[in-house]
């Protein structure tokens, strides 16, 4: 683009700032409800609806809080839920058995929600994490995370969510082709319709730290999770794997975490043109709710934050703000 404008006095850029409905007018990038993925916590285990320590305001909920969640994001236009489990500590093994489990924690959240509020379009976590005595998104062995072995779990358990009834799979894991196989699961037991949403770039990054206490996984965890997750370094990497996992067949793919990471955002809108989400993590939402609660700074730095991720490409958000920017915007 090679802006024509007159010289100055004619052109003064002011003129456009003038009034709030002058602004809006010409305003460049636009935020709405629909743009909005609130994900939510849910717990079997005493300490349901109660705030997470590290993310002031956000709370595990119980199945039957999960679907009032569902109906306040409803009522508030929010299109999309998220559910990350808090399971029981007794049901992890090493296996990962319960994550494919029909009756698990998550699969019983997706029915109740999608019977209760069957408009809402419900996306469910694929990886081992919640459910592995090890914390890691896969299989471990000997202290290695095994790829080709977590992929067969991992469609297991995309399968079991599709049959209660989940719109939307999220593989969170980063293993080597999960999407193609995961795909094809979908295909051949009749999920045709099931969307993937893939982590297509998913960072190994410090700001998991809140979704980890948040899930339970903090404790569990033994070692890192750098030899499957992203180093942040890269750049070229994450539009090779966006390549993969659309050649693999997702519908959708993520960016993860968010604000630091808007510049592999706008690479991968401009590279593919699919429709490219980014998730503002636990670390981002704790920081601005941290600041905001402390009076160092304004509420409105949600929207602002919210804006960069759509002025840098993105079709849609993940954030834990769902609920207050939908407020906010209806006004």
């Amino acid at each position: 683009m090679t802006p024509i404008q007159a010289p100055y006095p004619a052109t003064r850029f002011r003129r456009l700032r003038r009034t709030a409905a002058l602004r809006d007018l010409v305003a460049e990038t636009r935020l709405g409800v629909s743009d909005l993925i609130w994900p939510i916590f849910v717990t079997d285990v005493p300490g349901a609806d109660v705030a997470v320590p590290s993310m002031p305001g956000v709370s595990r909920l119980t199945v039957e809080g999960a679907v009032r969640a569902a109906e306040e994001a409803a009522r508030l236009g929010i299109q999309a839920l998220c559910l990350f489990p808090y399971t029981d500590p007794t049901t992890k093994t090493e296996a990962c058995e319960e994550a494919w489990n029909p009756e698990n924690l998550s699969n019983r959240a997706v029915r109740a929600i999608k019977a209760a509020v069957p408009e809402l379009a419900v996306m469910t976590d694929v990886a081992l994490d919640p459910y592995n005595a090890n914390g890691h998104d896969g299989l471990v062995r000997d202290g290695i995370i095994l790829n080709d072995e977590t992929v067969e779990a991992l469609v297991r358990m995309a399968l079991a969510q599709a049959e209660a009834g989940a719109d939307i799979i999220g593989p969170s894991d980063m293993m080597d082709g999960r999407i193609g196989a995961m795909r094809a699961g979908l295909e051949a037991a009749g999920h045709k319709d099931v969307a993937i949403l893939s982590y297509a770039a998913k960072y190994a990054s410090a700001f998991y730290g809140p979704f980890r206490d948040a899930v339970g996984a903090s404790g569990a965890l033994k070692g890192d999770k750098k030899t499957y997750q992203m180093n942040p370094a890269n750049r070229d990497e994450a539009l090779r794997l966006v390549a993969r996992d659309l050649s693999e067949g997702a519908d959708m793919v993520m960016v993860k975490p968010g604000l630091a990471y808007l510049d592999i955002c706008a690479a991968v809108k401009a590279e593919f043109g699919a429709p490219t989400f980014a998730y503002q993590v636990s670390g981002e939402y704790a920081m601005l709710k941290g600041a905001i609660l402390n009076g160092w700074v304004k509420e409105e730095v949600i929207l602002e934050s919210l804006l960069a991720f759509r002025r840098a490409g993105c079709d849609g958000i993940l954030t834990y703000f769902a609920p207050d920017i939908a407020r906010i915007l209806r006004g």
